[in-house]
């Protein structure tokens, strides 16, 4: 089965539209590792500041290859040059045990 990666990030009020403009131009550069699944970025509805991003991948070697990938700096580099939109990240990792899709 696969393993799932959240990076949990508290972003204040202020810094919601830098995180979602942000994310609108990423580069995309996971969508092309090997390994990778799956993506998506969950904002808050109830409130609370922590937007959840996740990722899918084949494997946990696939993860970390990306994670230390030169591809991973290009993904990452607003980061770097413009200061992060949140204020601090937590990862999170899962191995998937079960899984079930519509039309399963």
């Amino acid at each position: 089965m696969s393993v799932v990666k959240i990076n949990a990030l508290e972003v204040p009020q202020e810094r919601r539209d830098e995180l979602l403009r942000r994310f609108a131009a990423r580069a995309g550069e996971v969508s092309k590792a090997e390994g990778f699944e799956a993506f998506e970025l969950l904002a808050p509805t109830d409130g609370r500041p922590t937007f959840l991003v996740y990722t899918r991948w084949r494997s946990e070697a696939d993860f970390q290859a990306w994670h230390d990938s030169a591809a991973f700096q290009r993904g990452h580099a607003q980061h770097h040059s413009q200061g992060p939109a949140a204020t601090s990240s937590e990862l999170w990792a899962f191995d998937v045990v079960q899984r079930e899709e519509a039309g399963d």
